[in-house]
């Protein structure tokens, strides 16, 4: 009994941590610390700068991308895309050929190989001060570009990343808790630059001084690995939040579950690759933060399940009207986050709460999949647009 009740509550204690204790000590010791960013203005910092877009099958979006891109307010003799297609079969390289404009380059790679060589197949011949990378799908406010590249005239900086905001189109639970799952990672972010370093980025809206630049193996995660390998270099990561990014979210749960999937494998890999940073006598307080935010973020389902089987053994096996209560409260959780399940996809309105507890079901389940994927030596290269 001792035991069960010691398994329920370090479970506890650990989900507290993970989603509660950690951004109020970045909070309060970014606070403390409160390393700024020496950011230009935008405008009087003009590096040139090459979008580089990874591409699979993106005939729907592709053009109004691109085109976004162009339109920014930035120099148009400083600003190239180049658009990585990726074995696409359904008319993309077509599109982005036709859209006729000199500052726009598209590779062909073939067979496919996923989005790491993509980027790898590209960054050769991008001869900018910048590279930005974007999604086949992201959507930039005119200033981000001028935004993302600002911090960059800090020489500590080496990796910005900006803001996703995701939108609910057609007001499904998954995309208003994703979209409230990024306004909390967000402000973590705010914080952690304070730390000094983010250790997470979007991969949407991320800019990298093209120096930095390091190739990687197809499986690793383009979003996770080289921010890591900036940070390991010596260069600050910093989250912009000027720098706005417009996506939508995955209405429909499974495409959400299989993206998260997909990037949780890949994030544990990654973790494995760059286990050295963990190492608080080298890295002190990024260490820290990179248990705290990833390694215990994506091992939360552990907790959840724990802290759930604990709870349950302890209710039958007593009578003790407070582990009955607590299991109580452990099945209305699940109960609300089901409601949020259905309520989705039948189309009818439920409270934001609700949206986020299925959310975080979505995540952790998703994160549980990849973890035995992982130990099972399972890899992941290509990926199918979002849906």
């Amino acid at each position: 009994m001792t035991v069960l009740i010691a398994i329920f509550w370090v479970c506890i204690a650990l989900l507290v941590y993970v989603y509660v204790g950690y951004p109020l000590l970045a909070r309060l010791l970014g606070g403390a610390r409160g390393r700024g960013v020496r950011a230009a203005v935008p405008g009087e910092f003009q590096p040139t700068v090459t979008v580089v877009i990874a591409a699979y099958n993106e005939a729907p979006c592709i053009e109004a991308t691109v085109r976004n891109m162009l339109a920014s307010d930035y120099p148009d003799d400083r600003l190239r895309v180049v658009v990585v297609s990726d074995g696409s079969d359904d008319g993309t390289d077509a599109i982005v050929r036709g859209l006729g404009d000199p500052r726009v380059t598209l590779i062909r790679q073939e067979p496919r190989a996923g989005k790491t060589s993509a980027l790898n197949l590209a960054m050769p011949g991008v001869g900018s001060e910048v590279v930005v990378f974007a999604d086949a799908n992201s959507l930039y406010r005119p200033d981000t570009i001028a935004n993302l590249v600002a911090p960059l005239a800090d020489p500590e900086v080496g990796y910005v990343t900006g803001r996703m905001v995701y939108k609910a189109p057609d007001g499904s639970l998954t995309g208003e808790g994703c979209s409230t799952y990024m306004a909390y990672e967000n402000r973590l972010r705010a914080w952690e630059t304070r730390l000094g370093s983010i250790v997470g980025v979007d991969g949407g809206v991320d800019a990298l001084r093209r120096e930095l630049w390091m190739p990687m193996r197809a499986d690793q995660l383009p979003d996770f690995v080289e921010p890591l390998a900036v940070r390991e270099r010596g260069y600050r990561v910093v989250y912009e939040p000027r720098a706005l990014l417009y996506e939508d979210a995955l209405a429909a749960a499974g495409d959400e579950f299989r993206m998260r999937v997909r990037v949780g494998l890949r994030a544990f890999h990654a973790l494995k690759d760059k286990a050295a940073l963990l190492d608080p006598f080298r890295f002190g307080l990024f260490a820290w933060q990179l248990w705290s935010h990833k390694v215990l973020r994506y091992l939360a389902f552990l907790f959840m399940g724990g802290a759930f089987l604990a709870n349950w053994a302890l209710a039958a096996r007593t009578n003790a009207p407070f582990w009955a209560l607590l299991m109580t409260g452990q099945l209305l959780f699940y109960a609300l986050a089901a409601w949020g399940r259905t309520a989705g996809t039948r189309g009818g309105p439920a409270p934001r709460v609700a949206g986020l507890a299925y959310y975080l079901c979505v995540v952790n389940a998703a994160s549980a999949v990849a973890f035995w994927q992982f130990l099972q030596g399972k890899k992941q290269v290509t990926w199918k647009p979002r849906t």
